[in-house]
């Protein structure tokens, strides 16, 4: 099961530049939340001080009763052992093979026997579809496998949080398509929490069950997916229709006065607020509760049968 992530006030700085200040938020325990923005807004940022690699200013991250951000270096390691993260790229060692890539923080922080190893590593590599690609090396395979083996190794050591850095970046439509619905599988089959950053609308749209978005170094919102797919704030109808009228400009800031011009001369009709279909579990995969509940509520608001998995 997750844990929940509790941040109070969290402000980061590099130098006399604020990236992002007074963010507050709960990532509740074992669901699916996304973090939008646009480009140099500080999501990777906030990814990496979720997980103590950076150290904000002032604030405080709170996971299993401890504030993080006030943990000496050993009790931060164990912290540490909590979280998976898959990075853009993957961060595979390009020397060894996609079974030695995985098999790597086993070998790095376990004692564990070879045989032991051999039986996660490919009960991982079962769950996001590599079995039979153990010998390949990342050079020989596609981008969505090197990112398959990315969450395969970010999975053996079982975290109960898991870190998403634009995991569709270099991806194409149909491989994000296929990426979003092993993260939809994975999460109700671990039950852990997952936080992801992404720049991809579709994915926000239908993955999560929380959303949040970050613009002009503050948290314009952050909750339930439908709250913010529904939102009337300009950055957010902006964002999620990616269109050039409102807050954001090439440079991120415009002047206030042309942005009101700007909305006044949208005519977006009728609001439709019906929202696009959450991705379930695939065929064959057991729901947790939470999952059936969320299985339920779709088939209400969308007036289709529940299938049973």
């Amino acid at each position: 099961m997750g844990v929940e992530i509790c941040v109070e006030g969290l402000t980061k700085s590099f130098g006399h530049q604020v990236i992002w200040q007074d963010v507050s938020l709960t990532l509740p325990a074992g669901e699916v939340s996304v973090m939008l923005g646009p480009s140099g807004t500080g999501k990777s940022v906030f990814l990496k001080t979720l997980v103590g690699l950076l150290k904000p200013e002032r604030g405080s991250i709170t996971i299993q009763g401890r504030d993080i951000t006030r943990l000496r270096e050993h009790d931060l390691y164990e912290v540490r052992k909590l979280f998976g993260v898959l990075f853009q790229d993957g961060a595979l060692f390009g020397s060894m093979n996609l079974y030695d890539n995985i098999a790597f923080p086993l070998r790095e922080h376990t004692r564990r026997s070879e045989s032991e190893i051999r039986r996660v590593v490919l009960e991982k590599m079962d769950m996001v579809g590599l079995i039979g690609a153990e010998e390949k090396l990342p050079g020989e395979i596609s981008g969505g496998m090197r990112k398959r083996a990315g969450l395969a190794r970010a999975l053996v050591l079982d975290p109960e949080i898991i870190l998403f850095d634009e995991p569709d970046s270099g991806l194409d439509p149909v491989r994000v398509a296929y990426l979003n619905q092993l993260i939809v599988d994975l999460n109700a089959q671990i039950d852990a929490t997952f936080l992801i950053v992404t720049h991809d609308i579709a994915s926000a749209r239908q993955v999560p069950d929380n959303i949040g978005l970050l613009f002009r170094r503050e948290l314009v919102l952050f909750g339930p997916r439908e709250e913010l797919l529904t939102s009337d704030e300009p950055v957010v109808r902006q964002f999620l229709n990616g269109r050039m009228q409102g807050p954001i400009g090439m440079a991120e800031e415009k002047d206030a006065a042309q942005v009101e011009q700007e909305l006044a001369r949208i005519d977006e009709g009728p609001r439709v607020r019906d929202l696009t279909p959450r991705l379930l579990p695939g065929p064959g995969i057991t729901r947790p509760p939470r999952w059936e509940a969320i299985a339920r509520r779709e088939a209400e608001l969308h007036g289709t049968g529940v299938s049973s998995a």
